[in-house]
């Protein structure tokens, strides 16, 4: 059995670390506070783009800006997915589950060319050993993302897909459903998707008047899409990145818990034994004199 010296030095370490899954379950939570802020904030301003520029995509000739264009799924050849994952580990499966969900789907296109845009650490460490074909990576900002990152990404999105490199574009990340529950998106981003309407909705569709041109308006307006599309999944990948990271050192530190206490109770026994050593050695000693 190990001594009693070195089960202390184990009961410390653990100790130490239980303080800094602690801490860092404190600095995850503060952190989430700040995202699910960032995201009640963005999600309006995100549906209701959505809702008017897929009104204005349905109603529009495709022809009518190169970020409409929509090929026929048959002669989709070429994708550009952007893979967003997180810069640090330590938050549970988050960059596992999405990193594997993007595999799987690479896999499940045999016939299609993917180029992935790498956003995070993780993702670009492990598909860099794989020699995955790769168009931009971005790392060292995804637990708090701004509207710039957002806007670079969209910039390499919008060139891939208008200079036909990418006949789609792809957002692959982790959705915030709440502490414990986190959803993988794989959506489409470019081109921009249409809206669904049912025949009421139709029917009270009106017709949009554009000045100066529609094309003018739609070379301002679509880019502006595109750019916020990716920023509110940024700021979804964020939250979703300190909620699985809580848990994870909420969990680690219950472990540390538990481990704590099993070294203790073995720490206890072997005193407890080393006592009665003694008491037998003193009694047989007594007993041979």
């Amino acid at each position: 059995m190990p001594s009693l010296i070195d089960i202390r030095r184990r009961i410390r370490a653990v100790r130490s670390i239980q303080q800094i899954t602690k801490a860092m379950k404190m600095v995850a939570a503060a952190n989430l506070r700040r995202s699910q802020e960032r995201i009640l904030n963005a999600r309006p301003m995100a549906r209701q783009i959505t809702r008017v520029l897929g009104d204005l995509a349905a109603r529009v000739d495709p022809s009518a800006h190169p970020l409409l264009a929509r090929r026929p799924e048959a002669e989709i050849r070429r994708v550009l997915m952007v893979v967003m994952t997180a810069d640090k580990g330590m938050c549970g499966s988050f960059n596992a589950n999405i990193i594997r969900a993007a595999a799987n789907h690479i896999l499940a296109h045999p016939g299609i060319e993917v180029t992935l845009g790498l956003v995070g650490r993780r993702g670009r460490d492990f598909f860099r050993r794989r020699d995955y074909p790769t168009r931009f990576e971005l790392v060292n900002f995804t637990r708090k993302p701004g509207y710039e990152h957002a806007a670079a990404i969209a910039r390499e999105a919008i060139a891939a897909f208008t200079a036909g490199e990418a006949d789609t574009v792809l957002l692959a990340y982790n959705e915030f459903k709440s502490v414990l529950q986190q959803r993988i998106v794989i959506a489409p981003l470019l081109p921009i998707p249409k809206a669904q309407f049912d025949h009421a909705d139709a029917a009270a569709a009106v017709d949009y008047l554009y000045e100066p041109s529609a094309q003018a308006i739609f070379d301002q307006l679509l880019p502006r899409y595109v750019e916020f599309e990716v920023f509110a999944a940024l700021l979804e990948s964020a939250a979703a990145q300190n909620a699985a990271q809580m848990v994870a050192m909420d969990n680690a530190t219950k472990n540390s818990g538990d481990v704590i206490d099993s070294l203790t109770l073995t720490m206890n026994k072997v005193r407890q034994a080393a006592i009665t050593r003694e008491i037998i050695e003193v009694v047989s000693g007594a007993q041979a004199l």
